[in-house]
C-alpha cells in the first residue's frame, strides 16, 4: 500500500525556508532519543555543512540527548545561508518476505537454529527445540536474497555468501515479518537497541538485541556492519518523503496473487524481486 507509513506521523521535519512542506518523518516510539532523530536525520539530510534542528513549538534546538524525543513539527536550517541542505537520493530495496523454496539453504536455517535457540527479539526461547520442533520460530536474513550479491559476502569473510549464519536472526514467525517490511531495526551503534518505526504492538521497542548472536568471541555472530545496514534501510524506507511502499503478503489459496503484485505500487521491482528470491531459494524455518 502506498503511503502507509505516512499515516499517524507525529513527528515531520522541514526545510526552515519551506515551512509548509515537509521532508518526511515519523511515528514515535518512546525509545526515540534527541539524539537518535539527529543520528537519523544525519542518514537523510545531505548538507554541504553543519545545520541546526529546532522544535517549532517552542524554538528550542535539539541536542545530542538521551531525552526523550518529544512529537511535533522540526525545522531543519544551515548554520550559514550559504550552505545548502536537501533530502538524500540513496535509493531503498524492495523486499520480500523470506519464504522457502528450495533445500538450498538448509544448512543456514540449522546454524543459525543452533546458535540462536531463541528469538533474539523478544527474547522467547523455543522450549521444543530438544525435539527439533521449530513451530513459530524462522530464520530471517538480514541482507535479503531478493537483492543478492554473493561476491560481496565471499569478499568479506562470509564462508556461505548470503546463506552465511552470520547474515541470521532466528525470529518469531510474526517478527519475521515486520522485520523483513523495515517496521523495526536494530542499531549497533545505539547498544543495539530496537527501534520500531511503526506501531508497537508486540512491546519490541526499546529492547536490546539479545547477546547471543552478537557474542564477539564468536566467529559464527552477526557483523555490526550488516546490523547498520539494515538499520539504514529501515531509516531510508520509513522516514524520507511519504515512506516506500508496502506490500500485501497474505495470499490465501486461490486469491489472484500476480494480479495483486502487478495491480499495487512498485510493481516491476516486486516482480524482480520475487523472482530473484525463488531463483535462490530462501528460509522459512
Amino acid at each position: 500500500m502506498a503511503g502507509r507509513r505516512a499515516v499517524g506521523r507525529d513527528v515531520h521535519f522541514y526545510l526552515s525556508s519551506e515551512p509548509d512542506k515537509p521532508l518526511g518523518g515519523m511515528r514515535l516510539n518512546p525509545s526515540v532519543t534527541e539524539e537518535n532523530f539527529l543520528s537519523m536525520l544525519d542518514i537523510l539530510i545531505v548538507a554541504s555543512g553543519p545545520y541546526r534542528v529546532t522544535l517549532r513549538s517552542s524554538g528550542g534546538d535539539l541536542m545530542s540527548t538521551d531525552d526523550a524525543l518529544k512529537p511535533g513539527h522540526y525545522d531543519i536550517r544551515p548554520c550559514s545561508r550559504r550552505d545548502t541542505i536537501a533530502v538524500t537520493e540513496e535509493p531503498c530495496i524492495t523486499r520480500i518476505l523470506s519464504r522457502t523454496i528450495t533445500g538450498r539453504d538448509d544448512i543456514f536455517r540449522a546454524r543459525v537454529r543452533e546458535r540462536d535457540g531463541k528469538c533474539v527479539i523478544t527474547g522467547t526461547v523455543n522450549v521444543k527445540a530438544y525435539r527439533d520442533d521449530w513451530t513459530g520460530f524462522e530464520t530471517a536474513h538480514i541482507f535479503p536474497v531478493s537483492v543478492s550479491n554473493e561476491e560481496y559476502f565471499v569478499q568479506n569473510g562470509f564462508d556461505t555468501g548470503i546463506n552465511s549464519c552470520q547474515n541470521g536472526l532466528l525470529m518469531q514467525s510474526h517478527i519475521h515479518q515486520i522485520f523483513d517490511a523495515f517496521d523495526f531495526s536494530v542499531n549497533p551503534d545505539d547498544g543495539y537497541k530496537i527501534t520500531c518505526f511503526d506501531e508497537d504492538p508486540f512491546g519490541i521497542d526499546g529492547r536490546i538485541l539479545d547477546r547471543i548472536c552478537r557474542d564477539p568471541n564468536d566467529k559464527k555472530s552477526v557483523p555490526d556492519e550488516l546490523l547498520r545496514w539494515h538499520f539504514r534501510q529501515a531509516v531510508l524506507t520509513n522516514m524520507r518523503g511519504a515512506g516506500e511502499p508496502s506490500f500485501e503478503m497474505d495470499f490465501p489459496p486461490g486469491s489472484d496473487m500476480m494480479g495483486e503484485i502487478l495491480s499495487g505500487p512498485e510493481a516491476a521491482k516486486r516482480m524482480e524481486a520475487e523472482l530473484f528470491s525463488r531463483l535462490n531459494g530462501v528460509s522459512f524455518g
